[in-house]
């Protein structure tokens, strides 16, 4: 991998993780090392040092707040400027910077330079932060991504969240492909879970799910809400949940999840600090299932070449397409010319 896709703020660890000792963390296959001086600022630098290119996060933190290397004791600041103990008038002794800033439990690390005007817009005015995690996938950014973007495995994958196989026959769904995101839109009857009687659902309730994919960095903003019936009014609970796409190699990617909440009934809001503690840990449960079950289809060609798609499968083309254009910065290939096989045209 190796390539740089520090123009994008990303979500890289969770701000507790991060205590006193450096942690190296990796982004697209690069190795960077985040560290914390007695301020509190968080420092992040390629985790090189520039001496003889030891890990830096093998190091130490000194007594003034300095990330000293564990080979010969080189030392940075926050801001990358080193010193050689030994030889304090060499010049030359810098480390390659990053910017770190820390919102909503986690630190986000791009490249110096990159404007905070640029960092992701969550969209969650009038919703209440709820909480974050982190979860390891063991499959290449394409394939996690792939698994986001449609719901059709929902009834085989989960069991709370979205319908049974009973009821696949009552799905509602659209999707719509743009010059820099994609968007869609899934109705269906929710089924009986008990997990979900804590987010007041009752039986006969619909779920509706709609999300829109951006590539600047990999993200996607799901809005479930829940009616009585399929047109009926909405169920108190309303929830946007963003979640990043952060690919750490190859063959891993971290999923990270963002989930707010608000409630469409003023008289619930005393409700709301138990309702979003369940909320979060419904859709932890539910990406968990994602997690176990997305390292049996890790292979999965990024071309998608000899795939039979349907319908439910119109956003994943055009994701591929965005991933490679607009994330990577890579020239453009036309992955409908490699498919094999009746494709159903979405």
């Amino acid at each position: 991998m190796n390539l740089d896709v520090t123009r994008f703020f990303h979500p890289v660890l969770p701000s507790h993780a991060l205590r006193a000792a450096p942690v190296g963390v990796r982004l697209a296959g690069v190795p960077y090392v985040l560290f914390r001086n007695p301020d509190g600022r968080v420092g992040a630098l390629l985790d090189r040092c520039p001496h003889r290119h030891a890990p830096l996060s093998a190091g130490k933190m000194t007594p003034d707040g300095r990330l000293q290397c564990g080979y010969h004791g080189w030392n940075f600041d926050v801001l990358g400027r080193g010193v050689s103990p030994t030889q304090p008038e060499l010049p030359r002794c810098d480390a390659t910077a990053l910017q770190a800033v820390e919102r909503l439990g986690f630190i986000w690390i791009a490249a110096r330079g990159v404007g905070m005007d640029t960092f992701p817009d969550l969209g969650v005015d009038g919703f209440g932060f709820a909480g974050s995690y982190v979860q390891r996938f063991e499959a290449p950014l394409h394939v996690v991504l792939d698994n986001f973007s449609e719901d059709e495995h929902t009834p085989y994958v989960h069991t709370r969240l979205g319908w049974d196989v009973s009821q696949v026959g009552e799905v509602e769904f659209t999707a719509e492909n743009h010059d820099d995101h994609t968007s869609v839109v899934y109705a269906a009857p929710q089924r009986p879970s008990r997990l979900a009687r804590l987010l007041m659902l009752k039986r006969g309730d619909w779920f509706h799910n709609s999300w829109q994919t951006w590539f600047d960095p990999v993200r996607t903003v799901y809005d479930i809400h829940w009616t009585q019936g399929r047109d009926g009014p909405p169920r108190p609970v309303i929830t946007r949940t963003p979640i990043f796409f952060v690919p750490v190699s190859d063959t891993v990617t971290n999923v990270v999840v963002f989930t707010f909440v608000k409630v469409a009934v003023p008289a619930l809001t005393p409700l709301l600090p138990l309702i979003k503690p369940a909320a979060v840990v419904l859709g932890w449960l539910e990406v968990r299932d994602d997690r176990r079950f997305i390292s049996t289809v890790a292979a999965t060609p990024p071309d998608l070449k000899g795939m039979r798609l349907g319908r439910y499968d119109k956003p994943l083309i055009h994701n591929h397409k965005l991933l490679q254009r607009i994330y990577w910065g890579q020239p453009q290939t036309h992955l409908l010319s490699v498919l094999k096989g009746p494709v159903e045209r979405v």
